[in-house]
Formats: structure tokens, sequence, C-alpha cells
């Protein structure tokens, strides 16, 4: 009788497979939660049904997740084709080799704008057949406010990488690779600066003996742009490398640009500094970049510049020079009116998610992915494929690989100190569209616990029929 009762048992579980709801439960049971904040919204966007949500509408930080907002706000109201655009002009006249007069960079917050770019600007010189220009290299940044950073940033990022110096002339992501080698015949490793650049300065304090630990920074707390290595080099590495910060990212700018004149023997006899552009001047070239070529970097590299400077275009249009960070939320509050719900109900503060000011909720996030799979089909394709894919690229290309959400979930991930989100597509078994938000908060172990459970709650949806 009792086996008889134990696979009627069996049969029952196998005919009625467990539910979505019990499955993520089980997940959200996790000894984890105790402490831990989390809010997570699944919405079945074939069937236009919400699967499952638990503390929706909680308030958090959405870390990168904001860049969801902010890149769908581009998307809408820059369209893929807006072009960022830096300008180059020229005054004076030409005498057999000589420019007697000035260069003028009008920046426009390009956020990928490169070393290799500046040489294009170079071809465009050297077509006025000069080799000496007989003046200075102006920079103008009037195109947003003067305002560095953002609102809510943290003192001690500075110098990470993650937190560049804001400026509407950008170069090499307002930062400087540090690459330290050993050296078989020097008594202290090797320091090389990627540009190379006089801008900056290094303060090489390293050897293969020191008691203290290895460390590459920048001189921050005086506020130089000098690279400090110092400590003992761990000689298991053949090399070490690091990117920091720049101080003055358009200075940085227009120094690059002298130093990449001069090695192409075009010499520049005056100084850099910034102004306004003048009236009379010469269009000689501008260098453009489509929006849909940003948003990819945005996203699937979670680039706080990109994030930023597609904040300050969205300010350009809304209200006109100088664009402000306040003037870009209006246009992403304005999307969040658009779709139904009230922008009142949240707190935006910046573009990238750094800020520990933000605070949105899950409900929302969906709410927004959406929106565009439904109302904006040909921006949906933008936006889908700038996501990060699960084992393949971006945030996630280490996370999923062994699990049925490999190379089938498209989200933006999202990280602060006690904050872990993910939201984004995923394809369920029976081929349905899921759009999800799983957003974790207050934790003060490692995030790699809350990566693994949102994994785990990503698979579950993958295999959800």
């Amino acid at each position: 009788m009792r086996r008889i009762l134990f696979l009627s048992i069996i049969f029952f579980i196998s005919a009625y497979p467990q539910s979505l709801k019990s499955k993520l439960d089980n997940v959200l049971n996790d000894k984890f939660f105790e402490s831990c904040l989390v809010s997570i919204q699944v919405e079945d966007l074939t069937t236009n049904k919400t699967l499952y949500k638990k503390n929706e509408k909680f308030l958090l930080r959405p870390a990168s997740n904001m860049k969801i907002l902010t890149s769908a706000a581009g998307l809408l109201y820059l369209t893929p084709d807006y072009e960022f655009s830096t300008d180059l002009y020229y005054d004076g006249y030409v005498s057999e080799d000589t420019l007697y007069g000035n260069i003028y960079v009008v920046g426009g917050c390009d956020p990928d704008f490169v070393t290799q770019d500046l040489y294009s600007f170079v071809d465009a010189i050297e077509s006025l057949n000069v080799s000496v220009i007989n003046g200075n290299i102006y920079g103008d940044v009037s195109y947003k406010d003067s305002l560095f950073w953002g609102s809510g940033w943290m003192w001690d990022d500075d110098p990470s990488f993650d937190a560049p110096y804001l400026s509407a002339l950008n170069i090499n992501d307002n930062c400087v690779e540090v690459f330290v080698q050993q050296s078989e015949y020097l008594e202290k490793p090797t320091v090389t600066l990627i540009p190379g650049t006089n801008y900056i300065t290094v303060n090489n304090e390293s050897s293969f003996s020191s008691d203290e630990k290895f460390q590459i920074t920048r001189n921050w707390i005086e506020k130089k742009n000098e690279v400090v290595v110092k400590g003992n080099f761990p000689t298991s590495n053949r090399y070490v490398r690091q990117f920091v910060n720049v101080l003055d990212p358009a200075k940085y700018f227009l120094t690059l640009f002298s130093e990449v004149l001069d090695s192409n023997n075009i010499k520049t006899l005056g100084s850099t500094e910034l102004v306004i552009l003048p009236d009379e001047v010469n269009f000689l070239y501008s260098f453009k970049r489509k929006y849909s070529d940003v948003i990819t970097n945005l996203n699937k590299e979670s680039d706080n510049l990109s994030a930023e400077m597609t904040l300050y275009a969205l300010a350009n249009n809304y209200s006109g020079k100088p664009a402000t960070a306040d003037s870009g939320i209006q246009l992403i509050n304005q999307m969040i009116d658009s779709i139904g719900l009230n922008y009142e109900d949240y707190r935006l503060v910046d573009g990238s998610g750094v800020s520990h000011y933000n605070v949105v909720s899950a409900e929302l996030l969906t709410a927004i992915l959406k929106y565009f799979y439904f109302h904006q089909p040909d921006l949906f394709n933008y936006l889908y494929d700038s996501f990060p894919i699960a084992g393949v690229d971006g945030t996630l290309e280490n996370r999923m690989r062994k699990t049925s959400a490999f190379k089938n979930v498209r989200a933006k991930t999202g990280t602060l100190s006690g904050v872990s989100c993910i939201s984004g597509y995923v394809k369920s078994k029976n081929n349905h569209q899921l759009a999800f938000s799983i957003m974790m908060q207050n934790f003060v172990a490692s995030s790699k616990l809350a990566r693994e459970l949102q994994d785990d709650i990503c698979e579950i949806l993958s295999q959800h029929k």
C-alpha cells in the first residue's frame, strides 16, 4: 500500500511540475535574503502577462541598471542616427608652410574619441599645406557645464577608471593605461604609459623586494596627474596593467593633439588653452560618431562616460548649451511619464548609476523593457542588441556559461557597494520572450553570491514553459 502511495506521489509530481512561482520563491528563500532586500518582476511579452513579482515597487539603487533608462531615452529622443561631433576650426592666414593663427577644437561630448581619431585632424591640417602653427591650440568645452562629476559620486572613487572626469572634450575614456613589467636587467619594474604623453608624470617607487603591497594609482589627494607605482611587484606576473583616470580631460585631449601633430612633423609654437570659439573662424573638419555605435559600448561594457555623455546630449537637445545633468534627466522623466508611470515616484540624478542618490524600482525597469518591445519595435532591436549576452560578451562574458541561459539572456548588469542588479530579456523554453528585473541591495559580503542567485533565477526563466 505504501509503495502504491509513493508511486502515486511520484506520478503526481512528474505530471504537475513545480510552478515558476514556487521555483523563484525557493531561490528567494535563501539565507542571503534574511538581511538583503530583493525586488523582482518577470513579464511574458509574448502573452503580455505578468509571471512573477515580489517587492517590485521597492525603491532601490539601480547601479548601472540606470543605463537602461539613459540609453533608452537616447534611442527615443536622440534617435540612433544622432551624431556626436568634435569639430576643428582655424583662424588667421597661411603663408608658405606656416599658419599664422590658431587651431580650435570644439567638443560635442563624444565619449569614444581615442588617440587614433586625432589623425583625421592631422590630415585636415595637412590639407592646408602647413608644417608650422604659429599660434595656439584652443579647446571649446562650452557644450556642457563645468561639473566634472555627477551628483552623489563618491570622493574615494578617485582615481578609478569607473569614475572618469567629465568634459565636452573626451579622449581615451579620460584615462591612461599604466603598464608595469619585469626587467631582467633593472633593479625595479619598468613603467610605461599608454598613450605616452608629457601630460602625465610617473613616480615609480616599486621594487622586487619591498614589504609594501603593490599598487598603481594617481596622486589624487594632491590633485596631480602623477601616476604613482609603489610596493612589491608580484614576480609571479610578467606584467601588470591598470587604468587610472586623468584630471582635466580637455587639456589632456589638447596635449595629446599637440603631441600627435609634432610626431607628424607639424610644429605648434604656442600653448594649449580653453576658450569660447570666436565668430571669425574657418571650418576645417568634423569628426562624427553615431549614437547607434555609442550605445553598444555604453551597455555591453557598462561604460560610465558613454552614459553621462548621452545624458548631456539629451540635455543639449532639451535646453541647449550649456548642457546639464538636470536637463537630461527631464527627458528621462518625460519618457517615464509616456509609459504610464509617474517620474515623481523615483529619484534620478545621473546617467550612469554611479551615484548612490538614484532610486528606481524593478517595476519601472521592466516597464521600460516592455514599452520598447511593444511600442518601439525598431528601437527595440538597438536596445536588445546593446545588452551583454550571457557567457559571451560585455559584463556577462563569464556568467551562466554552463546553464541553459548561456547565449540566451541579454541583460544589463549593475554593481555598487552592497548593490547588485540585472535586468533584460530571456527566451523561455517554449520560445516566449520574457522581460525581467532583479534588484538586490544591502549586503556586506562579496557580490559574487548575489550574482550566483541572479544566475539561478535566469536559468529558471530560460527553462520555463
